[in-house]
C-alpha cells in the first residue's frame, strides 16, 4: 500500500477536498442565509469533501485565499455550520471589526473565511444563571443592541473577625502563661517535695545502736558494761506452724515451747485492724545461739543487733549498781541516776531500695548516715578488790543472825570517798528478777533508817569538848539511873555513883553520864552539832532514793527527850550518815561530803572529774583528836573496874578508836521488833585512813554481837589492802575509868 501523502486530495477541478463552507466561489450566486447548515456539517466527510445539494461539486479555494485560522473549518463545525447565530450579544465594536474584516476580505478578493471569535463576557459571582448563547456563525451580523451592564449584588455583610482573634489570643497567652508560672513553681518552690514524694516508699531504715557506757571501779576494772548481743523476734503473719516453731526455739531460748506459742499467736495492733507483725522472743541472745536460731531457717523468725548489760561480779555491788531494763533504761541504782549520762544517742542509717526482689541497696541513691554517740563511762571511787572483801565478811557475820538486814561503809578518811559499800541481802545485778523481795535490791546503807544509839554519843561529847563544857580530864560521879520526863534511864555497867572519868563514860557506854554531859551543852547548841556532823539531811553521795534522817526539831523536845536524844534516840540516820560523822571526827574535825563518783570518762577517753566534795569544819583540830584518844578507850579499856563495848572491834597490829550502839530500826515510821547493832570506827587512830561503819538488825536481837567482829575483819584487811603501816601499840593512851 503505498504511503499517505500529507498534500490534500484534490478535485479534478484543481481544489482541496474539505475546503470551508459558506465562502462562495468568485462569480457565483450568494447562498441564502442559511443555506448548508448542519447537513452540510453531516455531509462533511472525512477527507474534507463537501457535498451539496443537487450534486455539485464545490470549487476548490485556492491556498492563497485560504483564511489564516486553520481551525475555522472545525469551529464552523462545531458552530452548526453558520457564520452566526440570531440572538447571540456581543459588543457593537467587536460586530463593526468583524464586518469589516469581512469586507476587506471581499475588496481583496479572496474567498477564504476570516472567523472572529469574541471573548465570553465573564459573569458576576451573583448574576442570576443564563443559558449560553448559541455560537455565531460566519456570515454577515446585524448590529446587536448593547447588553445593559447589571450592578452586582452587595455581599452580605459578615462579622468582624479581628475581635475574635484578639479574643482567642489573649485566652491562649494567658492559659499559657498560666501553665509557665506553674511549670517555674514547681521547679523552683516545690521541686524538693515532688523529687522525693516517693522517696519514703524506696526508704529503708537501719537503727545503729549506742553502746551504753560502763561502770568502773577506781582503777578501771569494769562492775557493769554492755557486750554486742542479738535478740530474737517473730513476725505472727508470716509464722506457719507456731507451735513446731516454738518447739524448735525452746532448747536455744531456754524458754517454755507454750510461752513462745502464746507470743507467735496472731493478734492486732491495740485499737486497730492492723496485724501485729512483730513481738520479742527473747533479748540478750548471744551471738552464737543467734546464728544456730538463723540455721534453722524458720518462717517469721528473725534475729537482730542487741545489746545485753553483763555484771562480772555478779552481786558485787548490785545495790549500789541497780540494773537495766532490756532496752538499756537504768532502772535502780546508779544505772537509773545516771541514765543520761550512761545511756548514748542511737544513730541511723537511711538508704534506698529496691523493691521486690530487688530489696537491696540502690547503687548511687539516696544514704544518710547518722552516727552513733556512745555513752559516757561512770568511774566510781569503789575498790573491787575491797568491796568484794566487805561484802564477804558481812554476809559471813550476818548468816549468824537468822532474818538479818544489814549495812557496811568503808570511807577514805582525807577525801571522803566511799572505798566500799555494802549490803546485806544482795541480789545478782544481771538477773534482778530473782529476789524473795524488791527491798532486798535497795541499798540499806542509804535506806536504813535507824536509830543510832549510843553510836550518837561521840556527837554529843565532841559538841561539849568544842563548846568547853567537858575537857579529857573531866569527871563526875555518875548515878546508876536519870529521870527525864517520867522516863528512867540506866545504864548497862553501874557506876552507882562512883566518880567516873570521860573517856570511862564512853567506854561503858554511860547513859547517865551522857544526859547530865548534855544538859550542860543545852538543847539548842546540840542540835546544832547533829546538823554540822550531817544529820537530818541527804549526804548527796549520789545514790537515788537515799533517806534523809530526821533530828528532833526544838519545839518537839518533851520532857523525855532531853534524856533520849543526847544518846541517840528520837533520832533517824543511816548508815551512810554516820560514817560521815565519824569521818569528821577523823579528819581533824572538817566534814567531807561522802561520794561515790570519781571522775566520768567520754567516748572519746576524756576524763571529767566529779563534782569536789562539800566541806566544812565541825570541831577543832585539837578536840577532834581529843576525841579520838577517848574513843579508843572502847576498844581498849579491859581491867578490873570492867570490860569496854567494844574490845571485840580491836584490831591486832593498829590503834582503833570508835564506838559500839544499841538502837531501833524504823520502816515507813514504825519501829520494827529486834535492835539494830553497830560498830563504827577509824584506824589507824594516831592518824586515821579509814573509817568503817558496821550496822546490823536482827529482829530476834543479836546484831551487837557480830557488828564489832565483822568491823575487825573489814578494818584488818582494809589496812593490809592498803599497805597502811602498823602503829606503835606501846604508845596506846592508858585510861582510867574510875580516877581516885
Amino acid at each position: 500500500m503505498p504511503p499517505r501523502s500529507d498534500e490534500p486530495r484534490r478535485d479534478p477541478t484543481g481544489s482541496r477536498r474539505g475546503s470551508s463552507r459558506g465562502v462562495e466561489p468568485r462569480g457565483a450566486e450568494p447562498r441564502e442565509p442559511g443555506v448548508g447548515g448542519i447537513s452540510d456539517a453531516r455531509a462533511y466527510t472525512p477527507r474534507g469533501r463537501t457535498i451539496r445539494e443537487g450534486g455539485a461539486e464545490q470549487r476548490r479555494t485556492p491556498r492563497s485565499t485560504r483564511s489564516g485560522d486553520p481551525f475555522r473549518p472545525a469551529l464552523q463545525v462545531l458552530d452548526g455550520g453558520r457564520a452566526g447565530r440570531a440572538g447571540r450579544r456581543e459588543p457593537a465594536a467587536s460586530g463593526e471589526g468583524a464586518r469589516a474584516g469581512r469586507r476587506a476580505t471581499a475588496a481583496g478578493g479572496r474567498a477564504g473565511v476570516v472567523r472572529t471569535v469574541s471573548a465570553r463576557p465573564v459573569g458576576e459571582p451573583f448574576d442570576d444563571e443564563e443559558d449560553a448563547p448559541p455560537r455565531r456563525r460566519p456570515g454577515p451580523r446585524r448590529p446587536a443592541a448593547r447588553r445593559p451592564v447589571r450592578k452586582p449584588r452587595r455581599p452580605p455583610r459578615l462579622g468582624d473577625p479581628r475581635r475574635r482573634l484578639r479574643l482567642a489570643t489573649v485566652l491562649a497567652l494567658t492559659l499559657f502563661a498560666s501553665i509557665g508560672v506553674r511549670l517555674v513553681y514547681l521547679q523552683t518552690v516545690d521541686t524538693p517535695a515532688y523529687a522525693d514524694g516517693g522517696l519514703p516508699k524506696r526508704l529503708a531504715v537501719v537503727e545503729l545502736p549506742a553502746p551504753r557506757g560502763a561502770i568502773l571501779d577506781r582503777t578501771g576494772e569494769p562492775l557493769a558494761h554492755s557486750v554486742e548481743a542479738r535478740y530474737v523476734f517473730a513476725d505472727p503473719t508470716r509464722v506457719k506452724d507456731r507451735f513446731a516453731t516454738a518447739r524448735a526455739l525452746s532448747p536455744l531460748l531456754g524458754v517454755p515451747a507454750s510461752d513462745l506459742a502464746d507470743r507467735m499467736k496472731p493478734s492486732k495492733l491495740p485499737g486497730t485492724d492492723t496485724d501485729l507483725q512483730f513481738v520479742y522472743l527473747a533479748r540478750g541472745v548471744e551471738i552464737g545461739t543467734a546464728k544456730q536460731i538463723m540455721a534453722l531457717d524458720l518462717a517469721g523468725i528473725d534475729v537482730h543487733r542487741d545489746e545485753r548489760r553483763e555484771v562480772p561480779g555478779g552481786d558485787l555491788a548490785a545495790n549500789l549498781l541497780g540494773f537495766v531494763s532490756q532496752d538499756m533504761n537504768g532502772l535502780e541504782g546508779l544505772e537509773a541516776k545516771y541514765d543520761d549520762l550512761l545511756r548514748g544517742e542511737a544513730g541511723k542509717r537511711t538508704y534506698e531500695v529496691g523493691q521486690g526482689d530487688l530489696a537491696a541497696p540502690i547503687p548511687g541513691g539516696y544514704s544518710s548516715t547518722t552516727q552513733p554517740r556512745p555513752g559516757s563511762s561512770l568511774q566510781l571511787t569503789l575498790d573491787r578488790d575491797l568491796q568484794f572483801m566487805t561484802q564477804r565478811i558481812l554476809a559471813k557475820q550476818v548468816a549468824q543472825v537468822k532474818g538479818s538486814v544489814a549495812a557496811a561503809v568503808i570511807m577514805d578518811v582525807p577525801t571522803g570517798e566511799v572505798l566500799a559499800q555494802a549490803s546485806q541481802p544482795t541480789y545478782d545485778a544481771a538477773d534482778p528478777t530473782k529476789v524473795n523481795s524488791p527491798a532486798d535490791r535497795d541499798d540499806a546503807a542509804t535506806s536504813f533508817v535507824v536509830d543510832p544509839g549510843s553510836i550518837h554519843k561521840a556527837i554529843t561529847y565532841g559538841a561539849a569538848l568544842q563548846e568547853g563544857v567537858i575537857t579529857p580530864n573531866t569527871a563526875f560521879p555518875v548515878a546508876n539511873t536519870i529521870v527525864r520526863g517520867g522516863i528512867t534511864f540506866r545504864d548497862t555497867h553501874p557506876a552507882d555513883g562512883r566518880t567516873m572519868s570521860v573517856p570511862g563514860m564512853l567506854a561503858f557506854s554511860s547513859n547517865v553520864g551522857t544526859i547530865e554531859i548534855a544538859e550542860k551543852l543545852g538543847r539548842d547548841r546540840l542540835i546544832d552539832y547533829q546538823k554540822r556532823f550531817g544529820l537530818g539531811q541527804p549526804t548527796g553521795e549520789g545514790l537515788p532514793g537515799e533517806a534523809p534522817g530526821r533530828i528532833l526539831p526544838a519545839d518537839q523536845w518533851s520532857g523525855s527527850a532531853y534524856g533520849s536524844v543526847p544518846i541517840g534516840h528520837s533520832v533517824d540516820a543511816t548508815p551512810l550518815q554516820m560514817a560521815a560523822a565519824y569521818n569528821a571526827i577523823a579528819n581533824n574535825g572538817t566534814y567531807v561530803q561522802p561520794h561515790l563518783i570519781k571522775e566520768t570518762v567520754g567516748p572519746d577517753g576524756t576524763r571529767t572529774p566529779g563534782a569536789a566534795p562539800a566541806s566544812h569544819s565541825v570541831l577543832s583540830p585539837a578536840n577532834a583528836a581529843a576525841l579520838r584518844r577517848m574513843l579508843e578507850a572502847v576498844t581498849t579499856v579491859d581491867g578490873p573496874d570492867g570490860r569496854a563495848t567494844g574490845l571485840a572491834a580491836a584490831v591486832p597490829g593498829y590503834r582503833v578508836a570508835g564506838k559500839t550502839g544499841t538502837g531501833l530500826r524504823y520502816d515507813n515510821g514504825k519501829q520494827q521488833p529486834g535492835e539494830v547493832g553497830s560498830f563504827i570506827g577509824m584506824a589507824p587512830a594516831e592518824k586515821p585512813r579509814y573509817v568503817v561503819a558496821v550496822f546490823v538488825w536482827s529482829p530476834d536481837g543479836g546484831g551487837g554481837a557480830v557488828a564489832a567482829p565483822a568491823f575487825r575483819e573489814m578494818m584488818g584487811f582494809t589496812l593490809r589492802h592498803y599497805r597502811v603501816p602498823p602503829s606503835l601499840t606501846d604508845k596506846s593512851p592508858k585510861f582510867e575509868v574510875f580516877p581516885r
